[in-house]
């Protein structure tokens, strides 16, 4: 089996709206989570290199379901889940929300990783914290992306990946989380993106892993890839004690 999947392969799979409309449990999967003006759709587009595969939209907050995207087969996925924070819903809405994202990452388990995605300009805010508190609860293994990151000059981008990884290591999550700069609009980062997926995926798909995770808990209410801080630190890479853009 090749060492990397071939995200070119991507396809639209199906949308949920309920965690009972999700695709069956089989293969394995990576989600993308992160605030409604992260870049989600965005990353996932340029991914895959398909740029209306993933809905994107000036308007933050228009992915409202769970989109299910197949790499070639429909046992390997990436999913895109609702973006938290700036949608123009009601708040029961929003809850709803809420309880279907809770309840995937609760119960999902295909899901392999977590990518979440945070604007290099704001990073580590509250939502997440939040996510990263839950997967060092869970031992799930989360990459950041730090997005966005064109629009910084190459010092200030270095410094905020630096300031996320010391984050990362204060923090004690430097075995699980790693991060790098991402840009959607240069494509600074994919290749790296794609390495850290296809170590995720593949495992299970040759059987190691998927299907056979015990249950997350609920969440709270409310390249360059690095492990978190290191020495060997150039612009866009790292490597945590030993450390990782829309």
């Amino acid at each position: 089996m090749s060492s990397r999947v071939n995200f070119r392969q991507a396809q639209y799979l199906i949308s949920a709206q309920t965690f009972q409309q999700c695709p069956s449990e089989e293969g394995a999967e990576v989600a993308f989570a992160g605030r409604s003006n992260a870049g989600k759709s965005s990353a996932i587009n340029r991914l895959t290199g398909n740029g209306k595969l993933a809905r994107t939209s000036k308007t933050p907050g228009r992915t409202q379901l769970l989109n299910f995207f197949s790499l070639g087969e429909p046992t390997l996925r990436l999913v895109d889940l609702p973006g938290y924070g700036y949608a123009k819903v009601p708040l029961a809405k929003k809850n709803d929300w809420q309880k279907h994202l809770s309840q995937y990452l609760h119960e999902r388990k295909s899901l392999m990783g977590l990518v979440l995605l945070m604007d290099i300009r704001h990073p580590l805010q509250s939502f997440d914290t939040m996510m990263l508190e839950w997967a060092a609860d869970m031992e799930m293994p989360v990459h950041i992306l730090l997005t966005k990151s064109d629009k910084l000059k190459r010092g200030a981008a270095k410094k905020s990946l630096l300031d996320v990884c010391q984050y990362l290591t204060v923090e004690n999550l430097t075995d699980l989380v790693s991060v790098q700069l991402f840009s959607s609009h240069n494509g600074d980062g994919v290749e790296g993106l794609e390495a850290v997926l296809s170590g995720w995926l593949l495992p299970a798909q040759d059987g190691s892993a998927g299907g056979e995770i015990e249950p997350y808990p609920d969440l709270p209410d409310n390249s360059s890839t690095l492990s978190a801080a290191g020495s060997n630190i150039d612009s866009t890479t790292a490597s945590t004690p030993d450390a990782p853009d829309s």
